[in-house]
């Protein structure tokens, strides 16, 4: 297990960790959680022994293997397959030893480093890479991109699956979220929840904490606290422990009067000096309650708009998507759609579906290809970009920023208004005249609200605003919104976000936008479906691409195979009975029967391939038996070499004979 004993952390003045004492058991999953600044990421950096402790003892199990997602943006011009593929270092170590044993002709090292990745399971290692990858969100169609090909957020999605590809005892994850839509997030959940190792996640987003954890670790004023279970159970347990601590205050704040009374009016007396002595030495062994400190939450709300124009915008055959070297690609078709005032909508669906392309169009960062957007008299629009530099400069400070937008909407404004107003969103003293570019992602984050607030919009077109935002940010933001008189469009991978604030919910898919009805819990349930359709059309995609013609090849064979024996040089082909077909019951019966028969002839050949995998499969599988029962009982350093070359040719032909067979059955099923 992991134990923390009287652990002292500081980083330079501040002291990070004060005499922390805590255990964490293996296979426990735990949500490490606090305010920004807290010190989280210092933690972190004590597990994955970055920093050392000042006082005290961490004790992690030294045979432990640790993964965790790198903070730096990868720079490589290996594929996206290749780069998340060498995050499993055991067995890059692995096939390096192979290399070397076949340099040295070391038959003994050869057979070894052979039995050694069949362990490791090199044999669907790059399929299990390419399944992380596409579970975060790329295409089929990107896998053999260079990852200096993907924009910022990309990249860092490649180094979330390449801490997931490596084997690991312990899993550190540092705000995973981030980067990530719903649906990856949804699939990042299920994926953690099958993990079997000991996991500490850093998260600001309640619902997928209380997905998978079920402990929690608070960081707040240099204290770390152990509660047991997920998030709600933490907010449960603080709340009942925060009842109880004002409660004991209370009742010590009575004690203490009630003495100081008792001595206030005999200490002058000596018949009741002794009495009172005692008291004076009671009240300075008492030891103090403290009070319930009032956090300084953070809050805000939106100022009203002059106007509220209905309907905010009209899209009217609206084209949406981009240009790249001249060409258009449309992303989205024909949209007429309207925002009426007051409308909260959430903006739905898969990854790669037109959500961005969609704000960012009636924000006007992009051009609408064709059609036209129709503004109401009075529009004023609030842009959350998704990456907050879109509308920021690196270079200029926090109060530069509001000194141009003063020039253009309020140029009476005063420099010290613009000091005060940035002061409300927790940006004082030094940091006003900061650069952004050295500013957290959170810093950035809420900077851009506090221009989005100073504008007064009567329309917010938020793209993933809770990046980066602490849960008190995320809660404040909800209730600004919730109190928000204009309209709001909301893409976010934030449910808890979502479900506060919105009251209907658009889906964007297919190339179009519709009304999605259901909640959030219907919506997932859509995302595995449309998962699985998407991996239906990849799987019909790569068996074209296969062959020259239109037809697959195992379609091809079917064909070819059901007319074998056949007399006619061609065969009827019989169509199913559409609804509402008159025909007498004798056709009918006719007809069904045929149509059977036809669908027999069809599966044929395919039932028959699959009944030889069988066998052959048995036959690999007998084979694959007796060649490791000949390593263990000790053969020959001359045999090694071939046996294991052998075990590695068999192993690939049943990975092969295996694929074919799920193949056929999927061929089956469609028949």
């Amino acid at each position: 297990m992991i134990v923390l004993q009287d652990v002292v952390l500081r980083r330079g003045s501040k002291i990070v960790l004060d005499r922390a004492s805590v255990s964490i058991n293996p296979g426990e999953k735990v949500g490490l959680i606090g305010r920004n600044g807290a010190g989280k990421s210092s933690l972190f950096a004590l597990l994955n022994k970055t920093l050392s402790e000042d006082k005290g003892e961490v004790q992690i199990p030294s045979s432990w293997r640790m993964a965790q997602v790198a903070q730096e943006m990868p720079e490589s011009e290996d594929s996206a397959t290749e780069f998340v593929l060498s995050g499993d270092t055991a067995l890059e170590e692995a096939n390096a030893a192979l290399r070397a044993a076949e340099t040295s002709q070391d038959g003994m090292e050869i057979a070894h480093a052979h039995l050694l990745l069949s362990d490791l399971g090199a044999h669907d290692a790059k399929s299990r890479a390419q399944a992380l990858i596409l579970g975060l969100g790329f295409r089929p169609d990107q896998l053999d991109n260079s990852v200096n090909s993907f924009s910022g957020g990309w990249r860092m999605r490649l180094q979330l699956a390449r801490a997931l590809m490596c084997p690991s005892d312990l899993l550190l994850l540092d705000e995973p979220t981030n980067h990530l839509d719903l649906d990856a997030l949804v699939w990042l959940e299920s994926w953690l929840q099958r993990y079997s190792g000991t996991m500490v996640v850093i998260s600001h987003d309640k619902e997928f904490l209380d997905a998978i954890t079920r402990v929690t670790l608070h960081l707040e004023e240099s204290k770390l606290t152990r509660y047991g279970g997920n998030y709600s159970t933490f907010e449960e347990l603080k709340t009942q422990q925060l009842l109880l601590q004002q409660a004991a205050f209370v009742k010590q704040s009575a004690r203490i009067e009630h003495l100081q009374s008792f001595i206030n009016r005999f200490k002058a007396q000596a018949s009741k000096a002794k009495q009172a002595q005692s008291r004076v030495k009671a009240l300075e062994r008492m030891s103090r309650v403290a009070p319930v400190a009032g956090a300084a939450d953070f809050e805000f709300q939106f100022k009203p708009s002059p106007t509220l124009p209905n309907p905010m915008i009209s899209l009217k055959s609206g084209q949406f998507g981009y240009v790249t070297q001249g060409d258009e690609r449309v992303i989205l078709n024909d949209i007429n759609r309207s925002v009426l005032s007051g409308q909260r909508i959430g903006i739905l669906g898969a990854n790669g579906q037109g959500k961005s392309t969609f704000i960012k169009t009636i924000a006007k960062a992009m051009s609408l290809l064709s059609g036209s957007i129709v503004e109401g008299k009075g529009l004023r629009i609030g842009y959350f970009a998704q990456q907050e530099l879109d509308v920021l400069s690196p270079e200029d400070s926090p109060l530069m920023h509001f000194i141009r937008l003063a020039k253009e909407i309020a140029p009476q404004t005063r420099e010290q208004e613009l000091r005060n107003y940035l002061g409300t969103f927790r940006f004082v003293n030094e940091m006003v005249s900061q650069p952004v570019g050295t500013l957290s992602g959170g810093e950035k984050a809420r900077l851009v609200l506090a221009m989005i607030v100073w504008q007064k919009p009567n329309l917010l077109l938020l793209d993933e605003p809770t990046n980066h935002l602490d849960l008190v940010t995320r809660e404040a933001l909800g209730m600004a919104l919730n109190q928000f008189d204009g309209s709001v469009l909301l893409v976010s991978h934030d449910r808890a976000l979502l479900r506060a604030v919105c009251e209907e919910f658009w889906l964007v898919g297919r190339g179009v936008i519709e009304d999605f009805v259901g909640d959030l819990d219907d919506y997932q349930q859509y995302l595995l479906a449309e998962a699985k359709r998407i991996k239906e059309l990849m799987k019909e995609e790569l068996a074209n691409k296969s062959q020259p013609v239109n037809k697959s090849k195992d379609m091809q064979s079917i064909e070819q195979n059901s007319n074998e024996g056949q007399n006619t040089k061609t065969r009827k082909i019989v169509k199913p009975i559409e609804p509402g077909e008159v025909m007498s019951a004798k056709e009918r019966r006719k007809r069904e029967a045929e149509f059977r028969n036809q669908k027999n002839l069809q599966s044929q050949p395919a039932l028959k391939e699959i009944k030889s995998i069988d066998l052959k499969l048995a036959s690999l599988n007998i084979e694959k038996t007796k060649l490791e029962e000949e390593l263990v009982s000790g053969a020959k350093p001359t045999e090694l070499a071939v046996i294991g070359k052998r075990l590695k040719e068999i192993q690939n032909e049943i990975v092969l004979q295996e694929n074919r067979w799920i193949e056929l059955q999927d061929i089956l099923e469609k028949a």
